[in-house]
């Protein structure tokens, strides 16, 4: 089931139960009439709240933006813990230390991505990975026979806070507590307008920011939710739906879970290899993988004329070559953008193709690197703190 939040998907709407899926403990503040929600790992989320998305775009990368995001934590505790992650995961996770994430992929026996996501280690025996779109809880079950470990969800929703004024409106946040010392990918438990909670230095816009998990039932949800906006008033702190998000995330080369990313790909066709620890032992997964191709089947599509969206189909020639799984309008590059899942590998980067749309209009197109830009990424390491300015139109 792909997560699409292409323009289409703001009026292909359908009613459904309220009570279906996890209504968000913050509705309260950002519900209106206007939202067009959908479904991610069993939850509600805002992927349109009426607002002007190119307004909240360029709020993203000039201040900050906060996103009611539905990626679902998921807790892995006991004393085989780190055994039973360092087989399930392709990571290696017996070395991670406390408050160290790392972006780790599940796959299928068959090699196949089933899941990505974020582990981070709270405790030598206690560990939460957030997962994307899936049912990666029942997943975990499923292989947790022989391990000591209880898998568990502790009810956290997560919300992000990104943009270059993200680091001064949590240090304003926490009372100095997050301050330039807390790195990329690292986490820990902090105190937020009197409540203890967890914080990472993540996201999924691949501008600088945090995420921070509430803990369930004991977390004042609306509390938190005005302190951080109180805390981020004189910065420009804005509430957005995540259609900027995803086009921020696709500019910034991230996949989407069930969308651009599935168990019929590998993670070598994904361009996702370097985060496999192949030498580190059996996974499950491993035995599929090995002697693999290494080489992408997914890359950056550019479009001067037209926007790539989700079924379009790229030509080499008159020749079906692939097909675009995402696309947005980029407002930094002034073109259209998406990803293109090609049928076999092949030097495609540096080539002009074809794009036919869904109307069955045909456009040239550029087969790019990922990501469209800053592909060192040093916006989101906090490197590259200058401020974008937004082009004239």
């Amino acid at each position: 089931m792909s997560n699409l939040q292409e323009a289409a998907d703001m009026q292909n709407t359908v009613a459904v139960s309220a009570r279906r899926f996890q209504e968000s403990p913050y509705i309260a503040r950002t519900g209106s009439p206007e939202m067009v929600r959908g479904v991610y790992a069993n939850r509600y989320f805002s992927i349109h709240a009426g607002e002007n998305t190119i307004e909240k775009y360029w709020c993203l990368r000039q201040r900050a933006v906060i996103f009611d995001v539905p990626e679902k934590p998921v807790e892995i505790r006991g004393a085989d813990a780190v055994r039973f992650l360092d087989y399930v995961l392709g990571r290696k996770v017996t070395t991670m230390q406390k408050g160290r994430g790392y972006y780790a992929i599940a796959c299928t026996p068959q090699g196949g991505i089933f899941m990505d996501g974020v582990v981070f280690k709270l405790a030598e025996d206690r560990f939460w990975y957030v997962q994307a779109d899936g049912p990666f809880e029942t997943w975990l079950v499923a292989h947790s026979g022989g391990f000591d470990v209880e898998i568990s969800d502790p009810k956290s929703r997560v919300l992000q806070l990104q943009g270059p004024a993200s680091m001064a409106i949590m240090n304003a946040a926490s009372g100095g507590e997050i301050d330039e010392t807390m790195k990329y990918f690292r986490s820990g438990f902090f105190e937020l307008g009197g409540q203890t909670l967890y914080v990472s230095r993540t996201g999924f816009t691949n501008e600088l920011g945090f995420e921070i998990y509430s803990d369930g039932a004991t977390t004042d949800h609306l509390a938190l939710w005005d302190h951080l906006m109180a805390c981020g008033a004189s910065h420009g702190l804005e509430f957005s739906s995540t259609m900027a998000l995803t086009v921020r995330r696709i500019e910034g080369g991230i996949l989407g879970n069930l969308t651009d990313i599935d168990t019929t790909m590998t993670p070598f066709e994904a361009g996702l290899g370097p985060f496999f620890n192949m030498e580190k032992g059996d996974f499950v997964g491993r035995a599929a993988l090995v002697g693999k191709d290494q080489r992408s089947l997914l890359h950056g599509v550019t479009c001067q004329r037209g926007t790539p969206s989700a079924g379009c189909v790229i030509l080499d020639g008159k020749t079906p070559a692939g097909h675009i799984t995402a696309g947005v309008p980029s407002p930094t590059l002034g073109c259209g953008v998406g990803y293109g899942r090609f049928n076999a590998p092949g030097d495609w980067v540096g080539r002009t193709l074809t794009l036919e749309m869904l109307d069955g209009s045909q456009h040239e197109c550029e087969i790019v690197d990922l990501p469209f830009f800053d592909r060192e990424k040093n916006i989101v390491r906090g490197i590259d703190r200058s401020i974008p300015e937004r082009p004239m139109l």
